[in-house]
């Protein structure tokens, strides 16, 4: 067998194209989340911190030149070590605000499987003979 017709096999497996897919819909995901973080909950942060943003909180580790702006990236563009919490405080806000959103919609989706009948299987849906039958049996084997 060649190769070509190895590798064929492999990429036309179930797993592998579920994988795929499972890659290009969690990068689409990924996009509205960021978009509902970003477009819709930081903004309404922002407005109950009264318009705090947190990426420019900053700590500058030595002297900062003087005429300087105050700003993160003007510090930083004038060669000033600085130790940056703001950004971190923005990315753990972010990131539990994502865990959040990726819960509720697991568990939105693990209701949406209880809720959905799975057929029964003929072992499941004994006829009422075979259980008064087994009732029978078990009767007569304790006497």
């Amino acid at each position: 067998m060649s190769i070509i017709q190895e590798f064929k096999e492999f990429a036309v497996k179930g797993n592998v194209m579920d994988l795929a897919v499972g890659v290009i819909i969690g990068g689409a995901f990924g996009k509205i989340v960021d978009s509902v973080v970003n477009d819709l909950i930081m903004p309404i942060v922002g407005r109950v911190t009264g318009g705090l943003d947190f990426s420019n909180y900053y700590v500058p580790l030595k002297e900062v030149p003087a005429g300087t702006a105050a700003s993160l990236d003007a510090v930083k563009k004038a060669g000033v070590p600085v130790f940056a919490y703001g950004n971190f405080i923005t990315i753990v806000l972010y990131f539990l605000i994502l865990a959040w959103i990726i819960f509720i919609m697991v568990k939105w989706i693990n209701k949406l499987r209880r809720d959905v009948p799975t057929p029964a299987t003929e072992a499941d849906e004994e006829a009422e003979e075979v259980k008064l039958l087994r009732e029978i049996r078990d009767s007569l084997k304790a006497r």
